[in-house]
């Protein structure tokens, strides 16, 4: 089984972050056994702040496997930027299944609620002209700490939210199911968090756990998800 992840910034993370790519491999080795599933993508760096450059390779464990470290996921990228890219990737990879988290970026510098659900149906078209049979995980966008002062934002991601669910709804099919995730449990921007947007340790792992969740309970993929002991 190929997982592809497909995100922005939250999901390529930055230098010196495990990111929750990492915890999610992390799952899937201990629940599906090594040898039985491949993460696959065209990418495979961290964000280098420093350098700003999506180039970086400093992970936090350094003995993150390169062939686990693919993905398909831009610092600053959203669902308009993906969406044409998501069809050659899939078709090049042979993804069976895309864990996606966009929107927030989107929301916040490129388009209203209305085009970036626009954008999200053209990404799964595409995903299924590539792949009939592929199957998605859609995270809806986790306000950040912009939406605590910015009314007229914290209302796009609200109707973001409701777009999308209406558009996992609209676009149920048996052949290629999509899943709508729901936001993490708990999940607090100022303790899972370094900045009010971007996932910390604790963070990674809620992201994570959340996948796993509908992976499990959903498809019967993977367990329960359990964090790893480390930082």
């Amino acid at each position: 089984m190929r997982f592809m992840f497909v995100g922005d910034s939250m999901t390529i993370g930055r230098a010196g972050d495990f990111t929750w790519r990492y915890r999610m491999w992390q799952h899937l080795r201990a629940t599906l056994g090594d040898g039985s599933f491949e993460i696959v993508g065209p990418r495979s760096a961290l964000y280098d702040t420093a350098g700003d450059t999506p180039a970086g390779q400093a992970y936090a464990d350094p003995g993150f496997p390169a062939p686990a470290r693919r993905h398909l996921a831009g610092w600053g990228e959203g669902w308009q930027h993906m969406a044409p890219l998501i069809g050659p990737a899939v078709r090049e990879t042979g993804a069976d299944v895309l864990l996606v988290s966009l929107g927030l970026i989107d929301l916040g510098f490129y388009t209203k609620a209305d085009q970036t659900v626009a954008n999200t149906r053209a990404f799964i078209a595409a995903a299924r002209e590539a792949r009939p049979g592929i199957r998605m995980v859609l995270l809806p966008v986790i306000p950040n700490v912009r939406a605590e002062e910015d009314a007229p934002f914290a209302a796009e991601v609200a109707r973001f939210n409701e777009l999308l669910a209406k558009t996992v709804a609209d676009l149920a099919d048996a052949a290629s199911p999509i899943l709508l995730a729901a936001r993490p449990d708990a999940y607090d921007i100022h303790r899972d968090t370094y900045d009010g947007t971007h996932p910390n340790a604790s963070g990674e792992h809620r992201l994570a756990g959340e996948f796993a969740a509908v992976l499990h309970q959903a498809w019967g993929i993977g367990g329960p998800y359990r964090a790893a002991p480390d930082a």
